[in-house]
This record gives C-alpha cells, sequence and structure tokens, in this order.
C-alpha cells in the first residue's frame, strides 16, 4: 500500500492538517513566572487569586529572597508558588517538581523555606481571643445559636502522619492505630483560628494539651486576679426537656464552628490529609497552613466546599467539670434559656 504524503511522516502532516482546520496554536508558558495561568487555574492550583498570592510573595520576601540567582536560584515567585502548590495537593514532592521542571531536593527546600517564613508571621495572624474587642467576638457567637459570653469554640484534631523512626514511634499511635499529630485549635464566628497548639503526639490526651497549653495558664491567671473565669462549658448528663434541652442545642451549634474550620482547613490544604515528613516538620507545616488559612479568610477567598465529615472516633472529649463550671451552667440556663 502507497503512502499518500510523500518523504513525510503520516501522523506529523496529518496533525498538520487537523492544526490548520482547527486554527489550533501553541501558546508557550514562561516557567519563570506561575502566575502566567487564568485566574481560575491559579485558584485551583494554589487555593488563593492572583491578588492572593501576590500578597503571601510580598509578606515573606523579605524571609526567603535569595541574594543571587547563582546557580539559577528560584525566584520568590517561583519559591512561594512551588510550596502553595504542595500544601494545596499534598502531592509527592517528586510529583511535583515534575510539574514545575525542578528536582526532588530544591522542591523540599522551597517549602521548608516558606513555611518557615510563615511560622515567623504567626503572632500577627493568630491572635486571642481575636484581632476584633472580646466584646465584638462574643456578639458574633452569640449570634449563632444564642449562646451567651462565648470566645471561641476549642476542639483537637488529628493530623495523620508517617511512622517516624526511632524508640518514640510507639507515642504517635493514637486510639484508632494510625500516627498523627494531636492539634488544639480555638477559632471564632468566622472561622478564623485564634489559637494553634500543634507539638503533641497522636497518644497524648485532648485534656493534658490543654492543661499544658498558654491558654490554660492564661485562664487561671485570670483566677488568682480575682477576675471570674469559666472555662469549657459542657453539656448536661441527664437533660430534661425543657431549658436544659435547649442549652445543650445551642452549645452543640456554637460547638460546631471549630468542626466546619476544621473541614474548611484540611480541604483547602489537602497535604494535611497525610503528611509524609517527620513530625516536627509536620507541626510547622500545620502552624504553616493555619497562617495561610487565616490570611484566605482575612482576604476573603474562595471557600472550599466542604463535604459530610465523618466522626472523628478518636477526639477524645475534655472533662474540666468543676463546681464554678457547674454553676455557671446553671445560670446560663436560667437567665438565657
Amino acid at each position: 500500500m502507497s503512502c499518500p504524503f510523500l518523504r513525510q511522516q503520516p501522523v506529523a502532516e496529518g496533525a498538520r492538517i487537523i492544526r490548520r482546520a482547527f486554527r489550533i496554536f501553541h501558546v508557550l508558558r514562561d516557567r519563570q513566572d506561575p502566575l502566567a495561568q487564568r485566574d481560575s487555574v491559579i485558584l485551583e492550583r494554589y487555593r488563593f487569586s492572583r491578588e492572593g498570592v501576590i500578597y503571601i510573595i510580598n509578606l515573606l520576601e523579605p524571609h526567603i529572597k535569595c541574594s543571587t540567582r547563582r546557580s539559577r536560584a528560584l525566584t520568590t515567585v517561583q519559591t512561594v508558588c512551588v510550596a502553595l502548590r504542595f500544601f494545596a495537593s499534598g502531592a509527592f514532592l517528586y510529583t511535583i517538581g515534575d510539574a514545575e521542571n525542578l528536582v526532588k531536593s530544591v522542591v523540599c527546600r522551597a517549602i521548608r523555606k516558606v513555611y518557615l517564613a510563615l511560622k515567623q508571621c504567626l503572632g500577627f495572624f493568630v491572635a486571642f481571643p481575636s484581632h476584633l474587642r472580646p466584646q465584638v467576638v462574643k456578639q458574633n457567637l452569640f449570634a449563632i445559636a444564642g449562646f451567651p459570653n462565648v470566645i471561641g469554640a476549642i476542639d483537637c484534631t488529628h493530623i495523620p502522619i508517617k511512622a517516624p523512626p526511632g524508640p518514640n514511634e510507639g507515642d504517635f499511635v493514637n486510639r484508632k492505630g494510625f500516627h498523627s499529630v494531636n492539634v488544639q485549635m480555638v477559632c471564632d464566628s468566622m472561622h478564623l483560628i485564634t489559637n494553634v497548639e500543634a507539638k503533641w503526639p497522636g497518644s497524648v490526651h485532648d485534656s493534658r494539651i490543654f492543661r499544658e497549653s498558654h491558654l490554660f495558664t492564661l485562664f487561671e491567671r485570670g483566677k488568682e486576679t480575682n477576675v471570674r473565669v469559666t472555662y469549657f462549658m459542657t453539656p448536661f448528663p441527664d437533660p430534661n426537656s425543657g431549658p436544659q434541652t435547649r442549652y445543650i442545642a445551642a452549645l452543640a451549634r456554637t460547638r460546631a464552628r471549630i468542626e466546619m474550620t476544621f473541614g474548611q482547613l484540611k480541604q483547602r490544604f489537602q497535604c494535611l490529609k497525610s503528611l509524609r515528613v517527620a513530625p516536627d516538620r509536620a507541626c510547622d507545616i500545620i502552624v504553616a497552613c493555619v497562617i495561610l488559612h487565616n490570611i484566605a479568610t482575612i482576604r476573603k477567598e474562595r471557600i472550599p466546599v466542604v463535604g459530610m465529615q465523618p466522626d472523628d472516633d478518636d477526639l477524645q472529649p475534655v472533662h474540666l467539670d468543676q463546681p464554678s463550671g457547674r454553676a455557671a451552667r446553671d445560670r446560663i440556663v436560667e437567665h438565657h434559656f
């Protein structure tokens, strides 16, 4: 059988014919500029709009900028975008390197530079009880379900990690049998995270994390100065069908704000679904993602779609129901429900 294309490869000539027919042109993208993409691609890839990525670049540039371009060092834009791509996808480092035409070691160094730089900004973006006045925080949380005088919703969540080597490996196995870091967070009504404790192995109980946290010290110091401080409002063990039931419903709706915040955080930064790094680096990455979440919330970036979250059976309730707490619970029921 003779070939209709003389001295030419049939596939290549056919492709040229189709390209001419449909006027398909290749657009070469400058790899030195990761932001040379459509807005929708940037948002999907980095979880921030173009303006949001530029804001983060300007924020971190003093901490991560290379003094020279020796050995073709990454620019600040490239470094930030590589890290954001890892936080958003949680993909293997070599996968991100293949996509960005970089070797794995360069990707690893870029991510490390960014999360360490973000960690230095913790005090600016994570403040308890909030950057707003406490009365405003209370009013916003009261608007959820009518629960009075709340300055934050607190809970712990487990971030899976790979099994660390060494004799302490068993400390990171939680009640469900996988390795994790147990992270305590507090949030307000707008899903802003106002406090984070990311340094405890998965086997540590929630109550111990709180008792050794800065928040516990802060509340206890308030008691020493004769300021009435009641924390951790708990439900009634055997409620009646009247005010106590309404109290429990309002408490559950208000507390659900922290569960929703966990869902948004993990959906926005998929790396938190499984971190394949050492525990100390995992803690730094978690803190960096918390800061990025607050930046996204403050800048009103697109909120990720959060599906139905499964019950986190490894979360252990904190039992700190002291007499003063029970008395405060009774007063709330009497005056508000």
